[in-house]
């Protein structure tokens, strides 16, 4: 059986299932889990100022996402924005970026990825500005797999539809890209398996970028990294809830 950290999954879904434990988490609206997520992904290097945009669709078919004027660290629950297929605003006070395009097509092009994430984050940033794809040195860069493709053809921002149809249609299947000389993007089939992927990358990035600074080292080979990473799509368990606590505890006003 696969094994995370000497644990195997068998274990580990029983830990996750079993009944009669403590809730690890309040029960949250849709909204203050986009919410959520924003938070949390902004402590984990997803923070280039007010730019950036995570969609998550709905079993009805609308559309979730944080507004354009505001950062991902100050968002709450009440400033997400309601669309529906087409991006157009149903509810909500804040204005939409020009570049929701790029989601929305990924959402009509794949049925699959309910949740989008795209931002400029530091560390991945820095390997999509080298337009390299940084190499998984250990076990956390490996959670998500080795694939990771790097779309090449910058043609500027993603508020031309032609340009974002490109970059879905080089996307493809894949979990997660790079965008050269522009940003990452990440997509998944709930907000827990998105987060998995998003903090992964840029773990990855960060480690691969410190061990070439100390002066390189050995890569792990696919096979290795295939021992090692996750196939649960539940992502890994407990994390989700973890990080969300945390903002929890700096914030709890945020879910409201």
């Amino acid at each position: 059986m696969k094994k995370y950290d000497g644990v195997n999954q068998a274990m580990l879904d029983r830990f996750a299932t079993r009944p009669g434990r403590k809730a690890l988490l309040p029960e949250l609206s849709d909204k203050a889990q986009v919410a959520l997520m924003c938070r949390m992904l902004v402590r984990e290097g997803w923070d280039d100022h007010i730019a950036g945009h995570i969609t998550y669709r709905l079993p009805n078919g609308n559309i979730l996402t944080n507004p354009w004027e505001l950062a991902w660290s100050e968002l709450t629950a009440s400033d997400i924005v309601t669309l529906d297929p087409k991006g157009n605003v149903i509810e909500g006070e804040w204005n939409v970026t020009p570049a929701i395009g790029l989601h929305l097509q990924l959402h009509a092009m794949r049925p699959d990825a309910h949740v989008v994430i795209h931002n400029h984050p530091h560390y991945s940033g820095i390997w999509a500005c080298m337009q390299r794809v940084p190499p998984v040195y250990d076990q956390a860069s490996a959670y998500c797999g080795v694939e990771l493709p790097l779309y090449n053809e910058y043609e500027g921002t993603f508020e031309n539809e032609a340009t974002s149809m490109s970059a879905v249609e080089a996307l493809g299947d894949a979990k997660w890209a790079l965008l050269a000389n522009h940003g990452s993007l990440v997509v998944g089939k709930d907000l827990r398996q998105a987060h998995l992927r998003a903090i992964t990358l840029e773990w990855r990035s960060k480690r691969a970028y410190q061990v070439e600074l100390g002066g390189g080292g050995t890569p792990l080979s696919d096979e290795e990294v295939n021992k090692v990473s996750i196939a649960d799509d539940n992502g890994f368990p407990f994390i989700w809830e973890a990080m969300a606590r945390k903002e929890l505890r700096l914030d709890p006003n945020l879910v409201e």
